[in-house]
């Protein structure tokens, strides 16, 4: 059966979140993930959501998923933000990225967005060379600023 990729359900948070950690230990920081479920569920689904997601479901188990929320540019515009991109270890090779890539590339061009950013670690060459497949520039004038809280 060929997967499915849909708009996520709040039901889908338990099994994000399962995806989340499995990210953050892959990326060497499994201790940075301090969102409960119960703020995360909010921040997607309550009365005002903030962030929206595709998943991607294989014989009923979700495997994958692509987050993103609105960035405002004042050059640009409304541009989407990617967030996060995952598909378990298991799953990867069948084309499930891919497939989440292109309902966010479809879903910035019907709500007309001027594009997607995102950020990626400089040492993840797979994800690095899954985002070549797209013609992606990457920018290295930036820096990335950060205040935590």
């Amino acid at each position: 059966m060929p997967p499915t990729i849909r708009k996520a359900k709040i039901e889908d948070c338990p099994r994000m979140l399962e995806l989340i950690n499995e990210l953050a230990l892959y990326e060497r920081a499994p201790h940075e993930v301090t969102v409960s479920p119960d703020h995360f569920c909010e921040s997607g689904f309550g009365p005002n959501p903030i962030w929206w997601a595709f998943v991607a479901e294989e014989d009923g188990i979700v495997n994958g998923f692509a987050l993103y929320y609105i960035r405002y540019s004042t050059w640009k515009g409304q541009k989407m933000y990617l967030e996060d991109i995952i598909v378990t270890e298991a799953a990867r090779g069948h084309g499930l990225g891919a497939l989440l890539m292109e309902a966010l590339i479809a879903e910035a061009k019907e709500r007309k967005f001027q594009g997607i950013t995102w950020q990626v670690l400089n040492w993840n060459e797979p994800a690095l060379n899954f985002y070549r497949k797209f013609n992606t520039r990457f920018d290295d004038e930036w820096v990335n600023g950060i205040l935590d809280f």
